[in-house]
Formats: structure tokens, sequence, C-alpha cells
């Protein structure tokens, strides 16, 4: 047999040497470049490739149709009847799936299939580079230090089935995350942005932000815990809106263990949850955010099911102009919910805010507090969906329309879904990087939003 090298081919052997009664294969073609710097220097730089195939074997029995997924990273021709052996056997000694489906059949080729994959490259900070030095000259001249990093990863996912399925997709992903501290490390400002290719990011932008921000920390004012009106920008309201997504599962709602549960029984859908006409979506053609437009599953959870590969993905409102629209629903969950099949889509919007800019809107702030970014956010509540977290990198009071100092950090407790119930005002809608999630989810837009008794619970010592 001659050596198996091209993704395409991988999957096509995979499935040819399957003997269950049905099969997925998932190749994942991954590679990624990075920069990284301290002190207004680069310090490390860097190129990695790699492949992940997952095996995902379905096998029919009499009490119903079990699955069995096993993954492997580095792959080669010698490794595929193994691998796909033992996700055979995994399914063979594993019991019927709850969420077994048909597998998806029907979804037309995509015409690059057999394509080579997309990779990225060092090239990719070509502009960038030049830019980030002169921020450091910058920085350097204005007494100030950055630090931070900047990644781009391209991962080809190549996804065939038994059921004749022949899916590609390329997912470019970009972050840039830059901190400037004053050269005593007393005063910390943060930025991050989150791109495709780089070429939407300015780092010297970005840095005379943060030196407009370390300006305002030279005056520091000492607040007690309470509750306070905020500024959200639109970093902070994408961490705790990604965060109600990922709890909006309908079957757990419906089962009675979330926010989204209706008292009595059944889900909270076609609720107001929010005064302001605000809508919370997801579009996978979303122009600079786009995503996926077919299911990846590489294993089975509350929100997502391996039967369900490949099945073709559309808009979605999860909250319309303030009513609750949809909950995430696999094939199985919308059959035991009654609910339309909404699966997850890979990126978020919230829509229907004003036209006013974060700054037009400290302008228009008698008194209140402008956070930089959140941090450490945990679950404390599933019922109420009660976070808590750190404010990090710069709180700021704004009197008069204007930004007077930096205070002290805070803990919060407060609930995503509450928020949007109590929002006053939202702002202009932009592309933005959750700080917390930026690992897991980077494609975001959200406006800042002001809120008139954000809850700081109490104060914190963090930078």
């Amino acid at each position: 047999m001659s050596p198996v090298v091209k993704p395409y081919e991988i999957v096509e052997r995979a499935l040819e040497l399957s003997r269950a009664d049905g099969c997925v294969v998932i190749a994942d073609e991954q590679s990624s470049a990075n920069l990284r710097w301290a002190g207004n220097a680069l310090t490390t730089n860097g190129v990695t490739r790699g492949r992940t195939l997952t095996v995902i074997a379905t096998v029919d029995g009499a009490e119903g149709t079990a699955s069995g997924v096993v993954s492997r990273s580095a792959v080669t021709a010698e490794d595929l009847e193994p691998l796909v052996r033992a996700a055979e056997a995994a399914a063979r000694s594993a019991g019927p799936a709850e969420d077994a489906q048909p597998l998806v059949s029907g979804v037309e080729a995509s015409p690059d299939f057999t394509d080579a994959p997309a990779e990225t490259s060092s090239a990719v900070f070509a502009d960038f580079a030049p830019a980030l030095g002169e921020a450091f000259a910058r920085a350097r001249a204005g007494g100030r230090e950055l630090y931070g990093f900047a990644n781009h990863e391209l991962t080809s996912t190549y996804l065939g089935t038994s059921t004749g399925l022949r899916l590609r997709h390329d997912q470019p992903s970009g972050t840039l995350e830059l901190n400037a501290k004053s050269p005593d490390r007393t005063r910390s400002a943060w930025t991050g942005h989150s791109t495709r290719d780089f070429k939407d990011v300015d780092p010297t932008a970005l840095d005379a932000e943060l030196a407009r921000r370390l300006g305002w920390a030279e005056r520091r004012i000492e607040l007690p815990a309470g509750r306070y009106e905020t500024l959200l920008p639109p970093t902070a309201v994408a961490d705790l809106l990604i965060y109600q997504l990922w709890s909006s599962a309908a079957r757990d709602a419906a089962e009675g263990r979330t926010v989204f549960s209706k008292p009595g029984g059944g889900t909270r859908i076609g609720e107001t949850l929010a005064p302001l006409p605000l809508t919370l979506r997801s579009d996978p053609h979303e122009p600079g955010l786009e995503s996926a437009p077919f299911v990846i599953a590489h294993s089975s959870g509350d929100d997502s099911s391996v039967f369900d590969n490949g099945l073709p993905l559309s808009p979605t409102d999860w909250v319309r102009e303030g009513r609750l629209e949809h909950l995430i629903t696999t094939r199985h969950s919308a059959g035991l919910t009654r609910l339309p099949v909404t699966p997850p889509v890979g990126n978020l919007i919230l829509d229907g805010g004003g036209d006013r800019s974060l700054e037009e809107m400290v302008a228009a702030t008698e008194r209140g507090l402008l956070l930089t970014c959140l941090w450490y956010i945990r679950e404390v509540d599933p019922a109420t969906l009660l976070l808590t977290g750190l404010t990090r990198d710069g709180v700021y009071l704004v009197e008069g329309g204007e930004v007077v100092g930096e205070v002290n950090n805070f803990r919060f407790n407060e609930s995503p879904v509450d928020l949007l119930s109590r929002a006053t005002e939202a702002g202009r809608t932009e592309k933005t990087l959750p700080r917390e999630w930026s690992d897991w989810f980077t494609r975001a837009a959200m406006p800042p939003l002001r809120v008139p008794d954000f809850n700081m619970s109490s104060v914190s010592q963090g930078v």
C-alpha cells in the first residue's frame, strides 16, 4: 500500500477499513504561528504543525446503537487500522448511545475536499511585526513596558462519513493580547484583539490607548464594595454572554436544572429577558467572524452529538429583540424537548444597541465605573446562572463624563441573564476578544453595556 499522507486520503482509507455499521472520520490539520514579547522586546517566536484524527464507530444492536470514539495525533498510514479497530471495540463494549440518530446524509460535498490543507506561517505577521516594533519604541520613549503575545492558528477540518458526506472547513483564528505596565509595575493596562489574519490589527493605536489608561491610573482612589453604575466594555460583555450560551442546553432547561427552566416545567422560551431590543445571535457566515457551516463534534455532551456530524448550520437567534428565542439542541434533545434543532455555532453576536461608542457612553456618565475586563469567572449557582469573578488591569472612576482616576479591583457576583434585564443602555457593536475564554472562543462581536447597579461584592487585591 502506498503511503497515505493527504488528509482526505486518510479519511477515505479509514472509512474503507471500517467494519462498523456506521463510521465518521474527522481529520484536523493544524498549524500555528506565534510571537511573544516582554519589556518592549521580542522574546520568542515559532511555528508548529500537527494532525489529529478522530474515528467514530457506530454499532447497531438489539437495544439500540452504540458509539465509540477514539482520537490520536500524528497519525500515519500504519496507525490507521489500529485506530479504526479501537473505535469499533469501544463501540461494541459500550451500551446503547442515548443520543443515537441516523448519521447525517444528503449534504453536498465540499468542492475543495481533496485540496491540500491551508497553513499559516510567520508571514501572517509581515505587516504586524514592524508595527509592533514601532509600538515598542513609542512605549520605551513614553516610559512604559509592553508585554504580550500574538497567536495565529489555521485548522483545516476534513469530515467524511459512511453515509457519503465529504465536507471540509478552514478556520483561521488569531488573537493579540497586549499589556502595558509602568516601570515600577504598580500600574497595568490590558487590551486584546481577535482577528482572522492580523491585517486589521494596529499595535501602535493599541499602545496609545494603553498609554491613556496608564495616565488615568496615576491618580488612585479607594472605593468600598457595593453596587455601582458600571460600563462594561465589549470584552467583558462577551465573556459573560459566552458563558450564558454555554449554559443554554435545552434538555438541561427542560429538566429544571438551569436559569432557562420554567417554574413548574418546560423552558422559558418566549419570555422577555431584556427590556432593550437586544438580539443575541450566531451565524456561521457572519462577515469577519466566519465559522464552520456544519456540525463538527468530536464527542457527545449536553449540547453536542457525534451523530450530528455534518449537519448544516444556519443563522440562529438565541435572544431576539429581548425575548428568549432558542436554546441549544442536538437532533436527540430537540426530539426530547419538542424544540427546533439548533446546534451551537462558532461565533456570538449581540445586536440592537445604539450608535454610541464606549467613549461616548463615558462622556454621558455622571458617576460610575469603567471596567477593562473580567477574569477568573466561575459559576456559583446554575439555577440563576450566578457567576463570580474579578476585575483586572484597570477599573476607572468616571465623574462628570470624564475618567478621574483608577480605583481598586473588585470581586463581582452577577448573572448575565439578570444583567440583560437591568441594562439601561447598549452601545455600538464591535468585534472583540473575550479575555477569559479566548483559549476556546474568539469570534465575538458585542456592544458596551451600561448597568446601573453592578454588584461589586468585595474588594480585591489583584492588579
